[in-house]
């Protein structure tokens, strides 16, 4: 079947009530971003819901980038029939016979909204019904649990007939919810943090911390990639802030407390990383820390290390486990690139023991007894390299119904 329309349904932000507006003008901008390579398509809108007309564009390739917007719950490929019972029935049988597999079992759903239509909603159910079991007798009636449900809703400008409901990515759009800034390591977690965050309408600055000689070009590289496949969500370019760290580091690993070094590095980097929260007016930080999963992830770790700063935590993973992490990483396209084998300054200074249960008093001790901490923290802020991270996108994806997060 090729569709003649795309309908699109609105996600968790439909609750926002005097918000709604706000957040559906952003998520038109982001679809009509979608559709600049392809002229002929247009935008409508009515109340909860957006329609895409295509006008002979291909469906496929916008599907595709349409499950990847924040805000759109979820979609479905349309054909269009004047408002006459024969064109309806007529359509509704295109639609049954272009599933990729006759069904065993269906249903009809008609919603009338144009009500001076002569026949109501169950007169239709069973006029449409009807008409698409003579013409397939292997078909049955299952008004329970129907393998397709064929869903017809004639409003006042046409009737639109569907039976395919595409989940997409949900949450509110993108930048509605406030900006923050994401720590962003280069491995599995802190782009899938990046991701959840966005989902939720966070616009996000991404915060890389190298250490060169320690740290090589390519591990610099990979967060640049990872980036960027961040950014083909946001439908906008990501800020990445690539922050040198190689003289912080090196002064507190000379303070020979190497259990606390990376308590003592993740302080450090979160004391820098609201200086420039205050600097691009971010209300949070971001980072990709889950319950237990490595020391500095203890809830005692956590605790000391969150203290070093004043603005909003965020930690979307808290509660995740590491499978489900992965699987939400290969489902939006980072984890080939999180694995590559160019380690970030934390993995290669990471010692033997690391304390699970640092003390505050202590940390803030051994802080003390750096020379110049604060004015390093102030010069690598200074020394800040900013990019501005482009998206780029793979034309010709598929939609699909797969649709599990975890």
């Amino acid at each position: 079947m090729i569709p003649d329309l795309i309908l699109i349904r609105f996600g968790e932000h439909t609750i926002k009530g005097r918000n709604r507006g706000q957040f559906e003008k952003r998520m038109i901008q982001q679809i009509r971003t979608v559709l600049a390579p392809y002229s002929s398509a247009s935008i409508s809108r009515s109340y909860g819901r957006i329609y895409i007309t295509l006008n002979g564009e291909p469906y496929a390739p916008i599907a595709g980038r349409l499950k990847d917007i924040f805000g759109i719950g979820s979609f479905s490929p349309v054909k269009r029939a004047d408002n006459m019972l024969e064109a309806i029935q007529a359509v509704s049988l295109e639609v049954m016979l272009g599933l990729p597999a006759e069904p065993a079992t269906f249903k009809v759903s008609v919603r009338r909204v144009e009500k001076s239509f002569p026949h109501d909603s169950q007169q239709m159910n069973h006029l449409v019904g009807a008409h698409v079991l003579r013409a397939m007798p292997g078909l049955k009636v299952n008004v329970r649990e129907p393998q397709v449900e064929l869903r017809v809703e004639i409003q006042p400008e046409g009737t639109y007939i569907f039976s395919e409901v595409i989940e997409a990515a949900g949450g509110y759009p993108f930048a509605t919810n406030g900006k923050a800034m994401l720590l962003l390591s280069g491995g599995i977690d802190s782009p899938v943090a990046g991701y959840l965050s966005m989902r939720k309408g966070l616009e996000i600055e991404a915060v890389h911390f190298y250490s060169y000689p320690f740290t090589s070009e390519q591990a610099k590289d990979k967060v640049i990639e990872l980036t960027r496949t961040l950014a083909q969500y946001s439908g906008s370019p990501i800020k990445l802030h690539l922050i040198p760290f190689t003289d912080i580091q090196t002064a507190l690993a000379q303070a020979k407390q190497d259990n606390l070094i990376i308590t003592l590095m993740r302080r450090s980097m979160l004391r820098i990383t609201q200086q420039l929260a205050e600097e691009a007016v971010a209300l949070g930080v971001v980072t990709g820390d889950s319950l237990g999963q490595v020391a500095s992830q203890t809830l005692s770790s956590m605790n000391v290390i969150g203290r070093s700063m004043e603005l909003p935590l965020l930690r979307p993973l808290i509660m995740m486990d590491k499978d489900d992490i992965i699987r939400v990483a290969k489902r939006i396209g980072t984890y080939e690139t999180s694995i590559l084998p160019y380690e970030d300054c934390c993995t290669l200074f990471l010692p033997k023991s690391p304390s699970t249960n640092p003390n505050l008093n202590v940390v803030r001790k051994v802080e003390s007894f750096v020379p110049e901490l604060e004015e390093m923290e102030a010069r690598a802020v200074a020394g800040k390299q900013t990019m501005e991270i482009a998206p780029e996108y793979k034309l010709g994806a598929q939609a699909s119904g797969e649709d599990s997060w975890f």
